[in-house]
């Protein structure tokens, strides 16, 4: 994993925020989780803070973390230059969250899961399943097409390395619903729905 945090640290370097406004799906979810009387939130894979700032505007305790160690930083500058906070992890996913069991209300991950093999994500849902209650709300984006380079090497089914293009060397696994719903059987799916740029966005309740 350490081959793509410093892919993640090169974009970032090069391209900065890259992203500075919210999923459009996320102002709906806010008013669903404040309404819900969501507390703590978690936005796993944080990048460079789009969500952990416009959460911690609406009134959320949010915990942000990422394995790239200049997206911690970036996020860290946008909060103080807010003059807002939020707790920052440096962590990689592929290893034990930093968190207490069954510590969020609720678990955002944006465009961040898929960037791996099927074992690791397999991980990374095992954890997001043990640090949420149960109740707890979960939004997860996934591509559903292949979007990066023009050349891949396939390292198993419908798991592709692109070869070239911006992220060049990061996996990139590309999900059906049904395989949603697979690697997510222990929550209620409440809705999967495209995005305009072709990513499974599911909701889910930790069951």
């Amino acid at each position: 994993m350490k081959t793509t945090t410093k892919v993640w640290d090169k974009i970032f370097q090069r391209s900065g925020k890259v992203f500075t406004d919210p999923h459009r799906d996320i102002p709906e979810i806010a008013r669903f989780l404040t309404d819900k009387g969501a507390k703590n939130i978690l936005d796993l894979g944080c990048g460079t803070g789009r969500h952990v700032i416009y959460l911690v505007k609406n009134g959320f305790s949010v915990s942000g973390m990422d394995n790239s160690p200049q997206a911690i930083e970036m996020t860290r500058i946008w909060l103080e230059e807010e003059n807002l906070k939020a707790n920052l992890q440096l962590q990689e996913m592929a290893k034990k969250f930093p968190y207490e069991d069954h510590f969020f209300d609720a678990i955002i991950s944006v465009q961040v899961i898929h960037h791996a093999d099927t074992a690791t994500i397999k991980h990374i849902v095992q954890e997001m399943e043990r640090v949420i209650k149960t109740g707890g709300f979960i939004f997860v984006t996934v591509p559903k097409l292949r979007n990066q380079g023009r050349n891949f090497k396939q390292i198993e089914p419908n798991t592709c390395v692109p070869l070239d293009g911006a992220e060049k060397g990061l996996p990139h696994h590309y999900f059906t619903p049904d395989e949603l719903r697979e690697f997510f059987v222990n929550f209620q799916v409440r809705d999967i729905h495209l995005d305009e740029i072709d990513h499974y966005c599911l909701s889910a309740m930790k069951l």
